[in-house]
């Protein structure tokens, strides 16, 4: 499994800003990396210096959301939409989706899932649980 390190995801998401920015050609992630930045303008100072991107620091107590965490959960979730993975996200994603009006909002509710099933996780040192994190997206929708 990959398991790039906070340099290395930093690293992605400003290279892949800067060649969105100067209107060269990307990778598909790249382009999917940049279409995520685009929704977020407050990003974009974050993202056009890797220098800084690389020596900041994002704690609770700042405030502040750490913007290349952001972008790496859109990432994820378009991911698991992409594969359904686990099986069923991609079709409450949609549900949700439709329901908000938005992808991008249907994306920050999923957000809150996935960081609560990555927070169990990490507190009860069992796996993932992939079927709560399904069936808490799924609630989201239908109400």
């Amino acid at each position: 499994m990959f398991q790039p390190s906070q340099h290395d995801v930093r690293r992605f998401f400003c290279e892949a800003w800067a060649r969105h920015v100067r209107g060269e050609p990307m990778a598909p992630m790249d382009l999917l990396a940049a279409q995520w930045a685009q929704e977020h303008p407050e990003y974009h100072v974050d993202l056009a210096d890797l220098d800084a991107a690389l020596a900041a620091s994002y704690t609770v107590e700042d405030g502040r959301t750490n913007p290349f965490l952001h972008l790496a959960m859109h990432l994820s979730i378009s991911e698991q939409c992409s594969i359904d993975q686990p099986t069923g996200i991609r079709a409450a994603v949609e549900q949700l989706a439709a329901r908000r009006q938005s992808l991008h909002e249907a994306h920050h509710e999923v957000m809150e899932c996935l960081g609560e099933m990555i927070w169990a996780s990490q507190r009860s040192g069992l796996p993932p649980d992939g079927l709560a994190y399904l069936e808490a997206v799924r609630q989201r929708a239908t109400r």
